[in-house]
């Protein structure tokens, strides 16, 4: 039965999102036609060269310094930066993505253990709910491109510099999904759980370790995978107004620096292989801890 179902469950996720990967490459394209034209025919009439629509379009695709590059010309620099170089190499996307991510996952671990904390507090000290959760949810309406500098000058200031104040970023960015989804969590067990745990005359903790934690490790894992994203988007801001020479954000800035709007887009798109993959290996981590606890696979 379950053979005979493979080749439909197969065909019902890859082709879905074949169709949108095809769309949004077709969609890509256009766009680099229409935004790169302009510029192309402005250039064509100042040389006083006479073009057809396929040589335009042809001309628009393989602009040095483009305002949209083309897809093939943004895969043409990720492969060069990426299996071109030695990964030790400052040309290395490889490098460049290992710097952020070091940043990235020790942010990660900062802002999950922070989450954990403070979710919970929350659940077991009503006043922390009714006093710090607002403060929690108001933080995250302040622009991190507003607190990245502020952040990086002040420890600069007390010899902290490197490695920390990305990871500090980080957790800004990562700790809020972990909180709001670990107090979401621990507070699942319906009331008459908690009435029987009581009934057995089960203390606080026992109740908290036997009984909210369990409940609330899928929703550990659903807010882990969002903060992880986060904390990835954390790193590369916090290295933008550092002006560091390695990590994705130095690339952005060196592409944007000198209009090299091609390296930019790899870096794009490197940043989001990397955070795919992060996302992935929470995923992986989340099926793998749910069948050890007993679920049942779907």
């Amino acid at each position: 039965m379950n053979k005979l179902r493979e080749p439909s469950l197969l065909f019902d996720r890859i082709f879905p999102v074949g169709v949108i990967v095809a769309l949004l490459v077709i969609g890509w394209y256009a766009a680099t036609f229409f935004l790169n034209a302009p510029y192309q025919r402005d250039l064509n009439a100042r040389q006083g060269v006479s073009v057809t629509t396929s040589e335009l379009v042809g001309q628009t695709m393989r602009q040095q310094k483009p305002t949209m590059p083309a897809p093939h010309q943004v895969a043409s620099a990720l492969w060069k930066a990426t299996l071109g170089v030695p990964v030790t190499s400052k040309r290395s996307l490889v490098y460049h993505a290992w710097v952020t991510l070091s940043s990235t996952l020790l942010g990660f671990l900062f802002g999950t253990v922070l989450g954990v904390l403070i979710a919970v507090g929350i659940t077991h000290i009503p006043a922390l709910d009714r006093s710090f959760l607002p403060w929690i949810i108001t933080s995250q309406t302040i622009p991190m491109l507003a607190v990245a500098p502020m952040i990086i000058v002040i420890l600069a200031a007390v010899n902290i510099t490197g490695l920390i104040p990305k990871a500090l970023i980080s957790t800004y960015l990562s700790f809020f999904p972990v909180a709001v989804g670990m107090v979401k969590g621990l507070r699942s067990p319906e009331a008459m759980h908690l009435d029987l745990m009581h009934s057995y005359d089960a203390s606080t903790w026992q109740a908290f370790w036997k009984l909210r934690v369990p409940a609330s490790v899928p929703f550990f894992f659903t807010s882990i995978k969002v903060a992880v994203a986060a904390s990835l988007v954390g790193a590369i801001v916090g290295e933008l107004p550092t002006g560091a020479v390695a990590g994705i954000g130095s690339k952005l800035l060196a592409g944007s620096y000198y209009s090299q709007t091609i390296d930019i887009w790899a870096a794009l798109i490197a940043g989001s292989v990397v955070a795919m993959l992060l996302v992935a290996l929470v995923d992986v981590a989340g099926r793998v801890t749910a069948r050890v606890m007993g679920a049942r696979p779907t």
